[in-house]
């Protein structure tokens, strides 16, 4: 585990000098700042995993400079230090996403156990979450800042890049976590069997119910119901999930008789809702109402810091309960595993690994082990590294609508292929060619619906 690094911010030299040489003393990494506008200097220059920060100060104040820091970088832990008259300020700063506070005047243990607290969750968090990236540092630390709430959580990424894995995080980091954990993937259950699922229904409410049944809400009351894929859910669905978060009760299909439930929603989707929203496919008082909070989750080809963590997490993983002893990949092997973009992410990966070590027939993995797309595919940044930018600059949003294409008509408007050569999802570049209005030309629409059914689900 790194040493962690914490920013002082406070305008009496005394208080920042005490507070530098108690932490110093704990190991940990401390920098100072002697007001607001310094502070934001520094941390505009290098990363903090804390910030501690008086209340009052002259110039900007504590809860300032806490808006501020966040809006730069949200991943930040903030700790307020107060005096007893500014209680309602400090409670006004956890509202806006400080860890806690700390009414002075404080005892030295108590300083501390505040900070290995935040500290703490982060680390617990490494557990759960395998990164090496600052990307996904970036996110763990907004795990513990949404885990606090009761607010909504809206988790957008592609397909395979582990959102399920953080909604579970984000309630193992609540004060939920003693509650169930319950998950649905909408998309996965037609409209009327998601209705029941989520609500429940009643005896007889329709064929087949031949007795009483609790849904979702009511069996993870008090804890937290994951909807997955939420981008899914037709308009009809829409509009009573949104009453049921409005109003914070359901009723069972076929029933009369509210029920208040107390659960705390997180969802996900791989969906542009914004765009869908735009285009009358999504409520939009729904979209905000899911929207409070957000993490976003970036593919793994953008925090590729990741691919050797999760190489030997999987590898571990996957030869525990096999007899067969794996020592690792070859240079080889290891350098096409790097180099491939993975547009199915971590779940992709992990399927190669698994598939790897069923197939080895040596201690090492070897490049022949590792699945065939792997193998015969480069990574899509190294085939246009030989692009050279204009001086005048380019349109970016041509260049992409030109390689879509491109792609489009080098595959004969196979969507699936198509996608393959751009290093995209399926559902990725389907939203593409809606965004640009790339029409498929009639005589291939039978043969897209077969590609559809065929290759769309990721």
């Amino acid at each position: 585990m790194s040493r962690k690094s914490i920013l002082v911010v406070d305008d009496e030299k005394s208080q920042r000098e005490i507070l530098e040489m108690i932490l110093s003393g704990e190991g940990y990494d401390v920098t100072t700042a002697a007001s607001g506008e310094a502070a934001l200097r520094i941390a505009r220059e290098h990363r903090f995993d804390l910030a501690l920060t008086d209340l009052k100060m002259t110039g900007m104040d504590g809860i300032e400079l806490l808006s501020k820091l966040l809006a730069y970088d949200s991943s930040i832990i903030v700790i307020l230090l107060t005096a007893h008259g500014s209680i309602d300020s400090a409670k006004e700063a956890l509202r806006r996403g400080a860890f806690d506070y700390l009414e002075k005047p404080f005892e030295r243990e108590q300083l501390l156990e505040t900070i290995r607290r935040a500290l703490s969750k982060l680390d617990a968090l490494d557990q759960e979450i395998i990164s090496a990236s600052s990307e996904m540092e970036a996110v763990k630390k907004m795990i513990l800042k949404v885990a606090r709430s009761n607010s909504t959580v809206l988790i957008r990424g592609e397909s395979g890049t582990g959102k399920e894995l953080i909604a579970r995080a984000i309630h193992n980091q609540s004060p939920r976590v003693a509650e169930m954990f319950q998950a649905v993937n909408c998309a996965a259950i037609n409209e009327n069997l998601l209705e029941s699922e989520l609500f429940g229904h009643e005896k007889g409410s329709f064929t087949g119910a031949h007795a009483e049944k609790k849904g979702l809400f009511e069996i993870a009351d008090k804890g937290t119901l994951f909807l997955d894929e939420i981008g899914e859910l037709d308009v009809s669905m829409q509009a009573k999930l949104l009453r049921a978060l409005q109003e914070r009760e359901i009723r069972r299909v076929g029933g009369t008789r509210p029920i208040k439930i107390d659960v705390r929603v997180v969802a996900a989707t791989n969906r542009d809702l914004r765009a869908m929203v735009a285009d009358g496919r999504f409520r939009d008082d729904l979209y905000y109402r899911i929207n409070v909070l957000s993490i976003d989750v970036p593919p793994l080809r953008e925090r590729r810091e990741d691919i050797p963590v999760l190489i030997d997490f999987f590898l571990k993983k996957h030869t525990r309960n096999t007899s067969r002893l794996i020592r690792g990949l070859t240079p080889d092997a290891r350098k096409v595993m790097l180099d491939y973009a993975w547009p199915g992410n971590v779940r992709q990966l992990e399927s190669a690994i698994e598939r790897a070590i069923l197939l080895a027939e040596a201690d090492y993995i070897t490049v022949e082990d590792l699945p065939l797309e792997v193998r015969q595919e480069t990574r899509p940044a190294a085939e246009g590294a030989g692009f050279k930018l204009p001086v005048e600059g380019v349109n970016f949003e041509d260049v992409e609508r030109n390689l879509i294409l491109q792609a489009m008509e080098r595959t004969d408007y196979n969507i699936t292929k198509a996608a393959k050569l751009l290093g995209l999802t399926f559902r990725t570049l389907q939203y593409r060619l809606e965004k640009f209005g790339i029409k498929r030309p009639e005589r291939h629409g039978a043969r897209d619906e077969e590609e559809e059914d065929e290759g769309g689900e990721e």
